[in-house]
């Protein structure tokens, strides 16, 4: 496919003139297309075809001539977007030969080789289908507007209509947005961080993640430096600088709330930013109304006062990934619908346990027969470190709390810190993020291109998207179903799209039926009488707590067969401990899981409880030996419990509702 794109592309590019305009016919004639009408906008409808809004129109941005812009935003976006933009004709080969062959390593889309030119043409006119006829028309008009439109002209009408995020069309826009100033007074620092935004806002946004905007501003710098924009002075002086954005009134003004944000971030990679901001398209989600009442609700009865933490809750169909709420409530911020649910990132603490026992079943461990020491443990990676300055991985669990000899079963239930340290040790940290990712996490789960063995006990940001997502991967038995927001489409000639496939569910195996039946059971255990407790409403359900260890976050991440819904608690100025709400310190297993239940509870009202399905084939138990970090010594042996890992398969599986077939009784 890529091959046959580099072929197809050269020879549009190769063409051109009135060559390209006799082999394309009238698709490659500028006039004969029409661009979206300004003004127009775009509605957004619930699942049940009520109004939820709108995205409006040319509500955030300003057009500026080429004199209104500082020359550094122009340098920095030649540099980082098409650094050969003033030497080729609109469609640059090169450029689409080094993405081509990146895309074949990768085996997928990783570089996108489109020129400035390309990419204006695909925000001016509708046409978005990823296909190899529209890349040919698509490279054509380019080379056709290159011919037509000086190069200054191009990349001012580009500058003006490129989306930089937070509502943001245009520089000027985006410099009022981010610095409260115009685009003419941007400087080299400011431009280049704007210059990074465009190529994904959400996951840039400096008001979200500045740690991951001031990465990419270095890639701006360092394009710019290599490319001879700048000097390496000047290179040292901006990347040192700190980012010093200072919002602006129409950020705050007009910021949408949050699933806006998720849906008009999923149109504008399928139709470009000018046809989402001004295309007139009617976009029926899958929110359903009375999810969002009841998932605020219960946000809003349990954290009641003005001073309490933020609470973000998010509701997913296991069958299909839809999603049924998407819900936040910032007690300080009451007018801020912020989207915590999708782009904030923060620490799971115990919730991401499950993807370690996962990982452990999906590789043949017996939960019940497979035993370690819950004792304080210390994984020593250098010699001579210690454990004040962090040199040496030193586990406790929550409570100080140690109970010797423990299956992983009773420990998963306890939530014992020290025996899933040891667990994710011996899986590895690389099949525990595998495994993650495979059931639904889509957050950078690597540290510097390793995995920590702190990533079992949940020290790896991740947002509540990502673990709604892979819970529901349980409640689906082991199938993952990408997570959906948008049904369909209608274009503003009232015809449907359905060419992008909207509204039908992406699914694929992630882990067997088996593995996700064990692990449902034992978390079904956790919440009749493990940390979950106040989760329970009388039908089945599954779920698991998690608490940072400054308790700076708490979550809930729990399912039943026909909903998995994630909730998260913490403040978002930052990690500020929650050690005194309501007079108690706050864990996964006190706010997060009452708002958890006060949701599912009303939400599956009207649906008869339904069991989790037996699964066809149960794991088949493998011999394994505890690693060589793993404690040997039991500082409080028990005769009841033995102290050699079992290895032997365990009999022909018996349902039980709280016995899980298969495995032992705890």
């Amino acid at each position: 496919m890529a091959v046959t794109a580099v072929l197809a592309l050269g020879l549009a590019a190769g063409i051109g003139g009135t060559a390209g305009v006799l082999a394309y016919g009238s698709s490659c004639d500028l006039d004969s297309l029409q661009s979206v009408r300004i003004g127009q906008n775009t509605f957004l409808y619930a699942a049940d075809g009520s109004l939820l809004g709108s995205i409006p129109a040319e509500r955030n941005r300003q057009p500026v001539t080429a004199e209104g812009m500082s020359l550094w935003i122009r340098k920095a976006t030649i540099a980082v977007e098409d650094r050969r933009f003033f030497a080729h004709g609109g469609v640059d080969l090169e450029g689409i030969a080094r993405a081509a062959v990146a895309d074949i390593r990768a085996g997928q889309i990783v570089e996108g080789g489109s020129t400035i030119t390309q990419q204006l043409v695909r925000n001016l006119y509708i046409s978005r289908e990823r296909t190899v006829q529209r890349k040919v028309k698509e490279a054509c008009l380019a080379t056709k507007l290159d011919g037509t439109w000086t190069k200054h002209r191009i990349l001012t009408t580009y500058l003006n209509q490129v989306y930089y995020g937070n509502q943001a069309y245009g520089v000027e826009a985006a410099a009022q947005t981010y610095y409260s100033k115009p685009a003419k007074e941007l400087n080299l620092a400011e431009s280049a961080l704007l210059a990074g935004l465009t190529q994904a806002p959400s996951s840039y946004d400096p008001f979200v993640t500045p740690a991951r905007a001031l990465v990419r501003r270095a890639e701006v710098l360092r394009a710019m430096l290599e490319t001879g924009t700048i000097t390496k002075r000047q290179h040292a002086l901006a990347a040192a600088s700190k980012l010093n954005f200072r919002p602006g009134r129409l950020y705050s003004r007009i910021r949408e709330p949050y699933f806006f944000g998720y849906v008009r971030d999923k149109l504008i990679e399928a139709y470009g930013a000018e046809t989402v901001r001004s295309g007139g398209l009617q976009v029926y989600t899958t929110i359903i109304p009375r999810y969002q009442r009841l998932a605020e609700k219960a946000i809003r009865d349990t954290m009641n006062q003005p001073a309490d933490p933020a609470a973000a809750l998010i509701s997913i169909s296991p069958r299909t990934g839809a999603i049924r709420a998407m819900t936040a409530v910032i007690p300080d911020r009451p007018k801020n619908e912020f989207n915590l649910l999708s782009q904030a990132r923060r620490q799971p603490g115990s919730t991401f346990k499950t993807f370690v026992l996962a990982a452990a079943v999906e590789s043949g461990v017996n939960p019940d027969s497979t035993y370690y020491v819950s004792a304080p443990f210390t994984y020593k990676v250098h010699p001579a470190g210690n454990c004040d300055d962090g040199s040496w991985w030193c586990v406790h669990t929550y409570a100080n709390d140690y109970y010797g000899w423990s299956s992983i079963r009773s420990a998963t239930i306890r939530s014992d810190n020290a025996v899933y340290a040891q667990l994710t040790l011996d899986i590895t940290p690389e099949k525990v993020a595998e495994t993650a990712r495979r059931m639904g996490v889509r957050s950078q789960l690597d540290v510097q291109g390793a995995y920590v063995p702190s990533i079992g006990l949940g020290s790896i940001a991740v947002s509540p998207l990502d673990l709604a997502s892979g819970y529901a991967t349980l409640a689906a038995g082991g199938v993952h179903a990408e997570p959906m927001a948008i049904r369909r489409v209608i274009l503003a000639d009232g015809r449907e799209d359905t060419t992008a496939r909207w509204g039908v569910p992406k699914r694929r195996r992630a882990i067997s039926e088996g593995t996700a039946a064990v692990v449902t059971r034992i978390l079904e255990q956790n919440i009749q009488y493990g940390t979950g407790t106040r989760a329970a409403f009388g039908r089945p359900a599954a779920g698991k707590t998690g608490t940072n260890e400054e308790h700076a976050d708490a979550w809930f991440a729990g399912y039943t067969p026909d909903l998995a819904t994630t909730v998260w608690l913490g403040f978002t100025k930052g990690e500020i401990p929650m050690e005194n709400v309501h007079g108690i310190a706050v864990s996964g297993g006190t706010f997060p899981a009452e708002i958890w239940r006060l949701f599912m509870e009303p939400a599956l009202a009207a649906s008869e409880p339904t069991p989790f399905a037996e699964p066809a084939f149960w794991p088949e138990w493998k011999p394994f030996t505890r690693g060589e970090y793993a404690l040997t010594y039991d500082p409080t042996p028990s005769e009841s419990e033995s102290t050699e890992t079992e290895t032997t398969p365990a009999d022909e599986p018996e349902p039980s509702p709280a016995r899980p077939p298969g495995v032992g009784r705890t």
